[in-house]
């Protein structure tokens, strides 16, 4: 067993001196605010630099919002290139010696591949309507994953036939690395929208709530931390993940309260074909609609309240602030842990203070999952609606005879009239 562990330690050595080192991202703080804070220490010049363009990058978002659903699919979708971008890179510049031939165009390709798969998915099974209007369309949707699978084994072929002596560890290490980081990013993206399609509060509480998880743990550790966290991450702090924890519950009630008051936020998004346009407008569900509820006897000799008014949502809003606070974090632990081991501080230099758009973002892949699981396990019934467009681009004998089987159906269940029959 000494024996084993001291061949294991040294394969680990072995390979950590295989990785050449990274050149450091360079520093693209705008040299307006280098002038501005010249005066500060290391630590406060990066405290006003990341509070500054926080700020900037919050209004932008809110300003997304405003602009509509579509907008932020775009966003989403451009989130996701710029991670695969960086992640990707990073592979490339660590074994850029070796000059691997097809690596980068091979693993953009596998990218548009797997997108076109996914969001191929998506047209078909929520603008069905849209689709079945558009004859060059059709059979672009009727054989899709058929051709999806066509250009996959393409990229499999090509990545077969550029496999070069001395170096096959190498690519099928790198074949691996393209395909881990399309796991990452794309089916992550995905769920994103999946869940913006449930409706945008969907999709804005648990994306705040982990930023706001991230804010408030940086500001309680910044202050207040003392006590090491985890090793991956010296910064973090007991101190800023008990008091992001605290701040991120209450935020995400609270947000939810003021989302919960607006169809436009609460109404799935759907696509009207007539008018070409995404639309939020619907009659909001139980979820969203004011109940009473009485207060636990524990609770009433503290608050002085036996009954309190609120949306069945707020309280799953805790569920969700509660995973962004407690099992979030470990998205950017495992990001942490990544970067240690390839000699790196971050994944890229795009946003002064914050590193790259992967930095950001490396929490927000666990909590899309976790809302779509969340979704289909304790929230999502059947939809009429949905069921109404996949009859609609049916054949008409297909439709009448669903139509028959249906009206049967609700005869013998005494829905409707013996007279009706025939």
């Amino acid at each position: 067993e000494v024996d084993l562990e001291e061949r294991l330690h040294e394969l680990d050595l072995r390979s950590d001196l295989d990785i050449p080192d990274v050149p450091p991202p360079t520093d693209s703080t705008p040299e307006i605010l280098k002038r501005a804070l010249s005066g500060l220490s290391a630590r406060w010049k990066n405290w006003w630099i990341r509070g500054i363009l926080s700020l900037a990058m919050i209004s932008g978002f809110f300003l997304i919002i405003y602009l509509g659903s579509f907008m932020l699919m775009l966003l989403v979708l451009s989130i996701q290139v710029k991670c695969y971008h960086e992640i990707i890179t990073i592979g490339y510049r660590v074994y850029h010696s070796y000059d691997l031939p097809w690596f980068r165009s091979l693993s953009w390709y596998f990218l548009l591949c797997v997108n076109y798969f996914f969001y191929g998915e998506t047209v078909a099974d929520y603008f069905a309507t849209f689709v079945q209007r558009r004859e060059q369309l059709q059979f672009l949707i009727r054989y899709h994953r058929f051709i999806s699978f066509a250009l996959y084994l393409t990229g499999f072929c090509m990545f077969v036939l550029s496999l070069v002596k001395k170096h096959y560890r190498l690519q099928f290490y790198m074949f691996a690395w393209t395909h881990v980081t399309l796991l990452i990013t794309v089916t992550q993206s995905h769920l994103v929208i999946q869940n913006l399609f449930e409706g945008m509060i969907w999709f804005l509480v648990p994306i705040s709530s982990v930023i706001c998880n991230d804010i408030t743990a940086y500001i309680f550790g910044f202050f207040f931390g003392r006590t090491p966290l985890i090793k991956l991450s010296p910064k973090k702090t007991w101190e800023g993940f008990i008091g992001g924890f605290f701040s991120t519950v209450v935020f995400g009630f609270i947000f939810s309260y003021f989302l919960a008051q607006h169809q436009y936020f609460v109404c799935p998004v759907e696509y009207n074909s007539e008018t070409n346009r995404f639309v939020t407008e619907c009659e909001p569900s139980e979820l969203f609609q004011m109940k009473k509820y009485s207060v636990p006897p524990l609770l009433q000799a503290v608050l002085g309240w036996e009954t309190v008014n609120m949306y069945p949502f707020q309280m799953h809003s805790f569920a969700l602030s509660t995973f962004a606070s407690l099992i979030g974090p470990f998205g950017g632990f495992f990001a942490s842990g990544f970067k240690r081991a390839f000699k790196i501080k971050d994944f890229a230099d795009t946003i002064p203070g914050h590193g790259g758009i992967m930095d950001r973002f490396d929490c927000q892949y666990l909590m899309a999952t976790f809302v779509h699981v969340y979704i289909t396990s304790f929230i999502r019934g059947p939809n009429p609606s949905k069921l109404l467009k996949q009859l609609l681009i049916l054949q008409p004998e297909q439709q009448l005879s669903v139509y028959k089987t249906l009206k049967s159906h609700l005869v013998e269940k005494g829905i409707l009239q013996p007279s009706l029959r025939g």
